[in-house]
């Protein structure tokens, strides 16, 4: 009969709460991360953040007419609704929003050293996390995304999350045990 030292027993009560859990840890610091990017650009808050491809703006555009009919009212507003990338590089926003993303992958890979604690299991609770991710997104969207930097910036936060994770869990798996050399004295 073999050592039972770390045997894994199959327990899904334990992997479905293990993957809860993680996904509420997911959404709660990726919701604090876009919270503290907002707080720093005055943006409003949105589950468009989270979930959505692209966010439909309202922005305000000031054009002045140069012609002498409007000489009393020289600044025009007009208003359109502009479609623009939350997760892109062009813009202040979208790199902020990328990097709250990165930012969240780095905590969730603590929390994988803190409560799954298992170097080998780091990369399947990483791609169920995303996987569900990307699913939540699907529903939300109503289709799959064609926009690469979605992509680029989750597969991105998986590889990080995953070797990080795994890194730590391996560091804590390999630590040396204390044996105590010292002679017993009460035999």
């Amino acid at each position: 009969m073999g050592s039972h030292f770390r045997s894994y027993v199959w327990d899904p009560i334990l992997i479905i709460s293990q993957i809860m859990l993680m996904q509420c840890i997911y959404y709660s610091f990726l919701g604090l991360w876009l919270a503290g990017v907002d707080g720093l650009v005055h943006t409003s808050r949105s589950l468009d953040q989270i979930f959505s491809y692209e966010v439909t703006v309202q922005i305000e555009f000031i054009k002045r007419k140069m012609n002498k009919i409007d000489v009393v009212n020289p600044e025009l507003q007009i208003t359109s609704l502009l479609s623009v990338k939350v997760l892109g590089f062009s813009t202040t926003q979208g790199r902020l929003s990328m990097m709250a993303f990165i930012l969240n992958s780095l905590t969730c890979a603590l929390g994988l050293w803190f409560f799954i604690r298992r170097g080998k299991q780091c990369l399947d609770f990483t791609v169920t996390v995303h996987f569900f991710h990307m699913i939540c997104c699907w529903i939300y969207n109503a289709h799959l995304t064609a926009a690469l930097s979605w992509w680029l910036v989750n597969v991105a936060c998986m590889a990080l999350m995953a070797v990080i994770g795994e890194y730590l869990c391996m560091r804590t798996e390999l630590r040396a045990i204390p044996v105590n050399t010292a002679p017993k004295s009460n035999l």
